[in-house]
């Protein structure tokens, strides 16, 4: 049976409970870029097996473990992910963190970021370019696919980049000027879930409000 039709396992089945934690978490970060990308989240469940009701009951046990009240810091991401594959520390403004982070098989060339400050507060949880790995050359907006790129990279290519607040918890938004493939400079709105770009739209299309700067995955 096509694990990824509409004649999905019904929720509670317990088929969402066998699997890996990793592949579990991979289903809680692709549940909210389904918004924005449902063809290239349909693509990543082919390539990881599940269907959609393993994709919403995946989402539903992290949001129940999110919000349990045994739920401190960074112990939820622990115990799906595992050991991290590294951890750092990393100066913020004045503040001493720790940078946690664990392999992500859909994105091999990413990393998930999860930054600490004192007593384990989770300060930030994103998807960052892992050590080594080549970042996208982004010149214009024709480089600014879904997928390609992170917020710090965007940052970093379209100077300067003013932090916007998302619409939800787990996305960021940077209102920029990017040249177009003809040079043109555009005014553009570059949208990220979970820090992976997902969308650029033009600006003032979305109903998007100034926000404080993020902490910089790059460090500062």
């Amino acid at each position: 049976m096509n694990r990824t039709t509409d004649n999905d396992p019904p929720t509670g089945s317990g088929t969402p409970s066998d699997l890996p934690g990793p592949v579990a978490f991979q289903l809680v970060l692709l549940r909210r870029m389904a918004d924005h990308q449902p063809g290239l989240v349909q693509d990543a469940l082919r390539e990881l097996d599940v269907s959609r009701a393993e994709l919403r009951e995946a989402n539903r046990r992290w949001q129940a473990r999110m919000h349990a009240p045994q739920a401190r810091g960074v112990q939820p991401y622990r115990a799906l992910l595992g050991t991290p594959e590294t951890v750092t520390a990393r100066r913020l403004g004045d503040l001493t963190c720790e940078a946690l982070t664990w392999p992500v098989p859909l994105w091999p060339e990413l990393r998930f970021e999860v930054l600490t400050a004192a007593r384990g507060t989770v300060v930030n949880a994103w998807l960052v370019r892992a050590p080594g790995a080549a970042a996208p050359e982004l010149r214009t907006t024709a480089d600014l696919t879904p997928w390609s790129c992170t917020v710090d990279e965007v940052a970093r290519a379209f100077a300067p980049a003013r932090p916007m607040e998302g619409s939800a918890p787990t996305r960021w938004a940077l209102a920029c000027t990017a040249p177009d493939p003809d040079g043109e400079p555009q005014a553009i709105v570059t949208e990220f879930t979970w820090g992976l770009f997902q969308r650029r739209v033009d600006r003032g299309a979305a109903p998007l409000h100034p926000s404080p700067d993020w902490p910089s995955p790059a460090g500062s």
